[in-house]
């Protein structure tokens, strides 16, 4: 990521009903970054501890084990078929979405400058020409795989069917991206086909969820954004996937800008330094172990339209927290959770501010895989069984575990 900023600073920053009563809030610090810490979460409404891998696992990050359903002993299903597959299609996509804005903010006149089309939706909120060759290469290794799955994703192609500049520059920079990977071109009709596949409603047992760019305006801004990617089987999360091309960490000795971070249900969450330089192994990914939250860095959206500031602030100031909010653009806070560069984040919705599944699905799946805790405001799990909204919930709390009731509490006396 970007350097670490206050709140009073606009760009994105560099990481540097109520749950159950917890058996015990106390964690171990591990001694070694590769041993394996406890974790709570919940499961079938009670918390159960649980086993992930410690950061520096290597290509250990998804360990082999059989997890069993709640109450069963049936063994979970195994998605890595569709893990490895998102992990692709979000790998490729991110590539798109980079050429793009390093194009977009090219010094004029450059060779790398282009003029890339940015649009205004319906309701304000802008579209970029990486949106749709995001959701277009998605949407497209998804069917190949998956050709019976429908996808619930942000964009269509209606827009670009009247539009025909940002069209040529959507089909433009897709054909480039399969070129570059040696595979034949596409042409603009299935460019388009590919974008509208994202139309479904969410009403089927089994579909995907995209977020071809979250964080537009980051984005647009030059700063942070994520490529999100989600399974959702019978209501449940069970694969998530987030691309954070600008991601770039504080903790590890070697710093390589750009991060996938994925996970599967039962199986953990692992990173991968994938957008520049050499593809390296996976490492695990594990919450924070900070247990006392005077102590948590919290982080919460730049943009203030679906997220109230002030009253994220009060929670804090209930929390003992002082120090300042790192503000940041897209799911790459849920990323911070998981990976430890922060212990709470917290999206306290405007009005009657109703959140969107593709929003949340991915990052969710992540924390809770790394040991963290993801509800609404009043500590329930969030629930992705109504369609393209969280239409059960309100607002997102996501922290690293240890003291999640006491943030639904602040909350609540806010």
């Amino acid at each position: 990521m970007r350097s670490a900023t206050p709140a009073s600073s606009r760009s994105s920053c560099r990481p540097s009903a109520a749950l159950p009563s917890k058996p015990s809030t106390a964690r171990k610090t591990s001694t070694s970054s590769a041993t394996k810490s406890k974790r709570w979460k919940v499961e079938g409404g009670k918390w159960k501890v649980f086993r992930s891998a410690g950061r520096g696992a290597g290509s250990s990050a998804f360990a082999p084990r059989t997890p069993t359903l709640p109450h069963s002993h049936a063994p979970l299903p195994s998605y890595e078929n569709e893990r490895e597959t998102a992990l692709a299609a979000v790998r490729r996509a991110g590539r798109l979405c980079q050429t793009i804005q390093e194009a977009m903010h090219a010094p004029a006149g450059s060779d790398g400058a282009n003029g890339a089309a940015v649009r205004q939706k319906e309701d304000r909120s802008p579209v970029t020409v990486a949106d749709f060759g995001s959701q277009a290469l998605i949407c497209r290794a998804l069917a190949e795989a998956f050709p019976d799955d429908p996808v619930v994703g942000e964009e269509d192609a209606a827009m670009l069917r009247s539009d025909d500049d940002a069209r040529e520059q959507v089909v433009r920079s897709v054909q480039a991206v399969l070129e570059d990977d040696g595979e034949a071109t596409a042409a603009p009709d299935d460019v388009l086909g590919w974008i509208d596949r994202g139309n479904a409603d969410g009403a089927a047992e089994r579909y995907w969820t995209v977020d071809p760019i979250d964080g537009t305006k980051g984005f647009v801004r030059g700063d942070q954004y994520a490529v999100a990617l989600a399974l959702i089987v019978d209501g449940r999360v069970e694969v998530g996937v987030l691309g954070l091309p600008n991601f770039m960490p504080v903790a590890e000795a070697v710093q390589v800008k750009g991060l996938l971070v994925a996970a599967e249900r039962g199986e953990g969450a692992a990173g991968y330094a994938a957008y520049e330089g050499a593809e390296a192994a996976p490492t695990g990914v594990t919450a924070s172990p900070v247990s006392d939250p005077a102590e948590a860095r919290f982080c919460e959206s730049v943009e203030s339209a679906h997220t109230a500031h002030g009253a994220a602030a009060e929670v804090a100031e209930r929390l003992g927290i002082t120090r300042e909010p790192l503000r940041v653009d897209s799911q790459a806070k849920y990323a911070m959770v998981a990976r430890g560069d922060a212990e709470i984040y917290l999206r306290l919705p405007r009005g009657d501010y109703v959140e969107n599944i593709w929003d949340h699905a991915a990052g969710m799946m992540l924390v809770e895989e790394a040991g963290g805790a993801v509800t609404d405001l009043t500590g329930k799990p969030l629930d992705f069984s109504h369609g393209p909204e969280l239409s059960e919930n309100r607002g997102i709390v996501a922290t690293n575990g240890a003291f999640h009731e006491r943030v639904i509490e602040a909350i609540r006396d806010a």
